[in-house]
Parts: C-alpha cells; structure tokens; sequence
C-alpha cells in the first residue's frame, strides 16, 4: 500500500503540499518520496513515535532490525520541512532526538462536537448487550499489546468473588490481544465481561451514551507517559467520566479537567476500588463527566484545531 501510495502521487495533480502520517512507520516514508518525486513541500505527522512505541509493549527486542529502523527514522524527520504532532510528550521525545524546536507544532487531538455529545442513553443497545441495570465501565479502543487490559479481567474476577453483579465491563474494539482476552475470560467464567469485537465508528457515541464510566487504559511503561489517548476527547465530549490508566500527560489532563479518577497502570486493586467508587456515587460521577465535557468543548473542539492546523500548512507553504 506504501508503494502504491507513493506511485499513485505520479498521476495526479502536483499538489502544494504533501502530508504523511505515522504510524503505520512506512506510511511517512512514502510521503518522503512523494514529495521528492513531486518536488513538493513534505509536512510529517507524527501520532506515535516508531520503533520506540512497538519496543515498549515488547515486540520488537533491540537489534540490527531495530538500529535500522531507528535510522530510517531520524532520516524521515529530516526529510520533512516541518512536523505536526498531537502532544507536548512526544514534542518532547523529538526535541530528544535531535529535531529543532521551530520544526515541530503541537496540534492536540481534539474532539468532533458534531459526532460527541451528551445524550440520552440507548437502551435498545443496553438491552442488545445484555446489560440493562448493569453499571458499565467501557474501553473502546484497539485491543492490542499495549493496552493491559489484563487487568481487567482480574477486577472482573475479584467482583464475581465478591458477589457483586452490579457491574459489568464491556470491551470494545479489535486487535492482536483481543481472542486470547476473550478466551481468558470465558475459561474463566467471567460473564461480567462483554466483547464486542470490532464496531464501526458511528456506533461509538450510541456505546458511550449506555457508559456510566469510561476506561482508558495502557502498559506500565515510562513511554506511555508521553501518550495522550484519542479515546479521551471522545469520552468528555459525551460528557462520561473517566477511570484512567495512562500515567503522565493523560493522568494531568484528567486532573486539569477534573473529569475523572487516575489510577496506577496495571493495578487491578486500584481499577476495583475506582469502579466501585464510580458506582456508588453517580451524582459525583455525572458532575467528572459534565467537568470534561465543559474543559474538552473550551479547549479542544476539533474545529478549531482544524483551524489551527491549517495555519501550520499555510506557514510551511509561506516558508517554501
């Protein structure tokens, strides 16, 4: 697909600018040749910070592959006139890596007020799922190597143990880790925990509305402090409060907004004892989420964002 995005910049009109994205890794280095065989201005996005990102959940062991891509990688940064990125954490880990402060613009993600917003919750779907008076504590996202989501199936045990059938987590989303989750959880007995499997796009708000609290949730690395999950915008914008399990930039923006509880990654304690909090204080919990809704529609509204985003182009394209 690289290849033949690269090829396919042939025959179509010179653009004023080319924009690549990462990850996926290639994806940016087809932009890189787009641009040289177009000779057109080059602005790289970076969304996640590679090779570095797929060492942290251990898929990658440090090696010749590894150095190469390392290389592969300061050379894109170089190729591109300038960079736009989506948080202050990974600004930072470039600043690190050698690239100048003037060549890279933090433009955060943000949320789409056209598509998240509070609304009344869909109890057909609630009643769909199986969940109708269930207190729900939803991930929606990949359900990849990085997500930890082991932890919750162990609350979900601790739970069952208990005797609480109050509370039900409901995953949802796809990815490398997902089977062997669902696997776990059905040898486990472990009906308090709802896959999905994958969910178009414009199911997600219908998903967040029947959500009493939001999980955003990531591996225990000192990587993932410099993350800033998308699933956050999204969440506040449908006014639900979150438990977060991303420590660093998230865990502040949570406390900045105060839309939710910060707990440590991986701690199945600290998720029970968040989610039960939650659970029996709603009026405290609606008031995190209206908290978020409040902060992310203030400072994150994706129009304006795609304003400012804009300004970037025109700048690069000013300077060329």
């Amino acid at each position: 697909m690289r290849f033949i995005a690269t090829v396919s910049a042939l025959f179509v009109r010179r653009p004023d600018i080319i924009v690549a994205t990462s990850p996926q890794f290639f994806c940016g280095w087809a932009g890189v040749f787009a641009s040289r065989l177009r000779r057109t201005p080059f602005l790289l996005e970076i969304r996640d910070i590679w090779p570095e990102s797929i060492q942290a959940v251990g898929a990658m062991q440090s090696g010749r592959i590894v150095r190469l891509l390392e290389w592969l990688e300061l050379k894109m940064y170089a190729a591109a006139r300038h960079i736009v990125t989506v948080g202050e954490g990974y600004r930072q880990r470039l600043l690190e890596k050698g690239v100048q402060s003037k060549d890279v613009t933090v433009v955060m993600n943000g949320v789409d007020p056209d598509l998240f917003s509070p609304r009344e919750p869909d109890l057909k779907l609630k009643a769909d799922l199986g969940l109708t008076g269930k207190f729900i504590c939803s991930y929606v996202g990949t359900i990849g190597m990085a997500c930890g989501l082991n932890v919750v199936l162990e609350c979900a045990e601790r739970l069952k143990k208990e005797g609480n059938e109050e509370i039900a987590f409901l995953l949802v989303g796809d990815g490398a880790v997902r089977e062997e989750l669902e696997n776990e959880a059905r040898h486990r007995s472990l009906d308090n925990v709802i896959f999905t499997g994958q969910e178009d796009k414009t199911m997600i708000p219908a998903i967040l509305s029947i959500t009493d609290a939001s999980l955003v949730h990531l591996r225990k690395t000192d990587f993932f402090r410099t993350v800033m999950p998308s699933k956050i915008f999204e969440t506040a914008g449908m006014g639900r409060p979150i438990i977060n399990g991303v420590e660093g930039f998230a865990a502040q923006f949570i406390e900045d907004a105060g839309c939710g509880i910060c707990i440590e990654s991986e701690n199945a304690t600290e998720l029970l004892s968040a989610v039960k909090y939650m659970s029996e204080h709603s009026q405290e919990a609606d008031a995190m989420g209206q908290a978020g809704y409040r902060y992310v529609t203030k400072y994150f509204n994706r129009n304006e964002l795609a304003r400012e985003y804009a300004r970037v182009l025109e700048d690069v394209l000013a300077t060329g």
